[in-house]
């Protein structure tokens, strides 16, 4: 990408972030900044059975009007449509989200329906609101989705079998609370998982065809981090240091990817997510190098940066050979951290290939990818080669 005078461009990173051990004890105060009196937390029963949303609500108090935990590992248009009715019969001010990506999802959706009403079904689609919306606040469980700074919100449509793509400016969160304890307790294969969903986040941001100067700045410094910490997380999940800088780069590519957008990789994972239920974050690991070797003829420049960060550009490396070492890098880090390599391990079945290799096509992250992808026989075969 040439930085010429022809470079124009839009950077939107508007969320507040607070970060730090104990910060989540901080909600209280950030709500009331906010002018809101009455929260409803949406979270999941695997974060309340850890015991993570205790704390928030002795937080919050009586400013606290109701809990929704019902939201399933990959939230749809009814469950949002549910967690919405609950809160606006607790006549709630503003949602604090204590979770992963499907919970935050979740959250933006509510937040949509609390202002707009209706149903979420009707806001599939990308700038349709015209005004702010009800006030979120985000505290991360995991460190990946970086949901908590996008504007962005994937929700199965269960009716169609197809996740939706919700894209709103004037609902993204307004305050994301990073505390380094409430990753703690996340077991290796969801660390290093969610882990992989930002390191896709990152990589994706750099080759896209909408990249730009400040998204390129955060993705190399959220790689960086993610290659030298999330080994340190995956093995000592009690390292709250280590945990703190994975947090901060799966926000940082949270803000890369938000105005960059992401590609391929995420088409394909979306797709397998809403066919074969295979978690989005162990998708995106599992896929990542096998779709940059796709691509590498188009995006060698990218992914010389990747090499770059991740420390693996040998002196004399053209960006042709850079480009290569990153893919055998990231192969290679795919084991380092424990997590799955082949799409077979995650029971993945030829049907559902083929299914969602034409799904795949009609995601709207495809259009950024740096090379055009127009024939499913192309997606499939990437498909087998991670199989």
């Amino acid at each position: 990408m040439a930085y010429d005078q022809d470079l124009s461009f839009v950077y939107f990173g508007p969320t507040r972030v607070i970060f730090g051990v104990g910060a989540s004890r901080d909600c209280e105060m950030e709500m009331a900044g906010l002018g809101c009196r009455r929260a409803l937390v949406m979270t999941d029963p695997g974060v309340m059975k850890a015991g993570l949303v205790e704390g928030v609500l002795k937080a919050l108090g009586d400013k606290c009007v109701g809990v929704f935990s019902d939201v399933p590992q990959d939230t749809g248009v009814g469950v949002v449509n549910r967690a919405a009715d609950y809160a606006r019969g607790k006549g709630a001010d503003c949602v604090v989200s204590v979770g992963g990506g499907s919970v935050i999802d979740t959250g933006k959706g509510v937040c949509i329906l609390l202002t707009e009403g209706g149903g979420l079904e009707n806001f599939e689609g990308i700038q349709l609101l015209t005004r702010p919306q009800t006030p979120h606040i985000v505290i991360p469980t995991t460190a990946g989705t970086g949901s908590e700074v996008t504007c962005m919100a994937v929700i199965l449509d269960e009716r169609k079998g197809q996740k939706i793509l919700i894209v709103e400016y004037f609902n993204t969160p307004r305050i994301a609370i990073l505390d380094p304890v409430m990753t703690e307790k996340l077991p290796p294969l969801l660390t290093a998982s969610t882990g992989m969903d930002a390191m896709t986040h990152a990589v994706e941001a750099l080759q896209s065809v909408q990249r730009e100067p400040i998204a390129d700045g955060l993705a190399m410094q959220a790689i960086r981090l993610l290659y030298r910490f999330l080994p340190i997380c995956t093995q000592n999940g009690a390292d709250l240091a280590a945990r703190g800088q994975v947090q901060l780069a799966a926000t940082m590519a949270g803000w890369a990817f938000g105005n960059a957008m992401v590609g391929l990789v995420h088409a394909m994972a979306h797709s397998l997510g809403a066919i074969a239920r295979v978690p989005h974050g162990i998708a995106n690991g599992i896929l990542l190098p096998h779709v940059m070797a796709f691509n590498l003829e188009d995006a060698a420049e990218s992914y010389a940066l990747v090499a770059e960060a991740m420390g693996v550009r040998e002196k004399g490396m053209d960006e042709r050979e850079a480009a290569e070492a990153a893919v055998a890098a990231l192969r290679s880090f795919l084991g380092r951290i424990g997590h799955p390599v082949r799409l077979s391990e995650v029971s993945v079945t030829e049907e559902a290939l083929v299914k969602a290799s034409a799904l795949s096509l009609s995601d709207g992250a495809i259009v950024n990818n740096a090379r055009p992808v127009m024939d499913e026989g192309e997606v499939l075969a990437v498909y087998r080669t991670a199989y």
